[in-house]
């Protein structure tokens, strides 16, 4: 229509000057026969100007291309995308909230189970941490189910698992009828009263004779002794405690592999802040930790300093004095990592040690450098090609990070677990079955002598990662496949 159109009104501007068109008549004989063949008008005329032009008029039926109303539709359509973009938006956000807290109510089953099938004794802020967890996700559903449009199942599941586990935290609370914490800061109490009374007594003692080998008393009989904090006036580990369940890593599940502990310095043994260092989920990365000025703010997720560190290897990391010492990746480096400007102060060679999982313990990998703390400052556990895989105990200087000395061992370090030292006496573990561990040898570098040992240690799950002790505390620090464990040291007394 618009082509025949275009051609007509030529036609009307230059038709007088055709041949064959010499008057209206024929000009409206033309239009009507082509009006015919296009049956688009409805009515035409023909007539002559003042100057003798011809001109048609020409009407057409109310056929035209709707563009208008096209172009409505197109602004009805981008809008309704528009909203529509928004809205599945909105859904593929709240399947990732409710992914998030799926795992989170695992999380919360698989630590209420704990505490409903073990006699592992839990505090009241325990419960609290789980009571304010249970609270976020009450929450959560309140929000999905206001902005949830269609099929609500899901949420509708969610919330009665949500209001059975509000129900059962509160069941397991009433149930704690040893009231722990009440307990505990008894026991904290009568440790400090101990201390004040070894203290006033100190000047009238006798010299102490040297301690017997670890795990013998008089004549082979053990004493049990409440250990002065911080003090090595005892004959080394004689026992030691159930685990207690502190939490899961702040990364997840998926972080099997890392370390965790609590700075310790000579001058403020009681004042050290806490540290998390979950590894990436390759078990050899170390690239994030987390510090703590309190265990509160460890167990409620609150107040921490999340900083990154470029190329930490393996879980053999611990914290002296306000630093990380940590293996550097790929390297037989040792790197002193200051925490209060999250920089590294020092990187040393640790001469002759192997590397890359050459030697690391058994059922963990890239931790052939395992650093450690006890009440004598910064020590460190490898193997080496001339020792065969034997290990090798070395003190550090905790500034230069010099050696100082050196002890090689008999035992064959990839078939333990893992080490930890307590008053210059290296102890090792391995594994007897998916849930228990074995103290079963030390050597004493006071003394050159090793033996064996015959210590089980319960655990929560099946490999532990890593081992850190902490001498005030006389506490062992575990890194058991993703959760935190404290365990408490038995000594034994020396005979007087």
């Amino acid at each position: 229509v618009g082509f025949s159109l275009r051609w007509l009104l030529l036609l009307q501007s230059t038709g007088s000057r055709h041949a064959g068109f010499s008057s209206c008549g024929v000009w409206a004989q033309y239009l009507w026969l082509v009006g015919s063949r296009a049956q688009s008008f409805s009515n035409f005329t023909g007539s002559k100007d003042d100057r003798g032009t011809c001109q048609c008029s020409v009407i057409l039926p109310d056929t035209t291309f709707p563009v208008e109303r096209v172009e409505r539709l197109e602004i009805i359509a981008q809008t309704i995308s528009q909203k529509f973009e928004k809205e599945f938006s909105k859904v593929k956000e709240y399947v990732q909230l409710i992914s998030v807290y799926e795992k989170k109510l695992s999380n919360l089953t698989v630590r209420i189970e704990i505490m409903e099938k073990d006699t592992i004794s839990y505090t009241e802020l325990d419960f609290e941490l789980i009571k304010v967890e249970v609270k976020e996700m009450e929450k959560l559903i309140k929000q999905l189910k206001v902005g949830f449009v269609g099929s609500s199942v899901i949420v509708d599941q969610l919330e009665v698992e949500i209001r059975n586990m509000t129900l059962l935290v509160e069941k397991l609370e009433t149930l704690d009828k040893n009231n722990v914490l009440a307990i505990r800061r008894q026991i904290v109490a009568l440790k400090n009263k101990l201390k004040e009374c070894e203290d006033s007594k100190v000047g009238n003692l006798p010299a102490l004779p040297p301690p017997p080998a670890p795990g013998l008393g008089g004549e082979g009989m053990p004493f049990y002794l409440l250990v002065p904090l911080g003090s090595c006036a005892h004959g080394g580990v004689v026992n030691i405690s159930r685990p207690i369940v502190v939490q899961l890593n702040w990364r997840g599940f998926s972080y099997v592999y890392g370390a965790w502990g609590r700075d310790y310095s000579p001058q403020h043994p009681g004042k050290g802040l806490y540290w998390v260092a979950p590894l990436e989920t390759d078990g050899r990365l170390l690239r994030y930790y987390r510090i703590y000025n309190t265990l509160d703010d460890l167990l409620l997720y609150t107040n921490a300093r999340e900083n990154w560190i470029k190329y930490g290897q393996g879980g053999g990391v611990v914290v002296y004095k306000n630093n990380m010492y940590v293996n550097w990746y790929n390297t037989r480096n040792i790197a002193k990592v200051n925490l209060t400007t999250a920089t590294v102060a020092l990187t040393k060679t640790l001469p002759d040690a192997a590397y890359d999982n050459r030697f690391s313990y058994a059922n963990v990998g890239w931790q052939d450098i395992d650093l450690a703390v006890d009440e004598n400052g910064l020590w460190v556990t490898y193997a080496t090609e001339a020792s065969t895989g034997n290990m090798v105990i070395s003190k550090l200087n905790d500034t230069t990070l010099e050696v100082l000395n050196t002890w090689h061992t008999k035992q064959y370090k990839p078939s333990v677990t893992n080490t930890f030292m307590v008053c210059g006496v290296l102890y090792a573990t391995r594994t007897l079955n998916t849930r228990t561990e074995e103290i079963f040898y030390y050597y004493d570098t006071s003394t050159g002598k090793e033996g064996k040992l015959n210590i089980v240690m319960q655990k929560v799950k099946e490999k532990l990662q890593s081992i850190n002790y902490h001498p005030f505390e006389q506490k062992l620090f575990v890194y058991n496949d993703g959760y935190l464990l404290n365990y408490d040291l038995v000594f034994q007394q020396i005979p007087q």
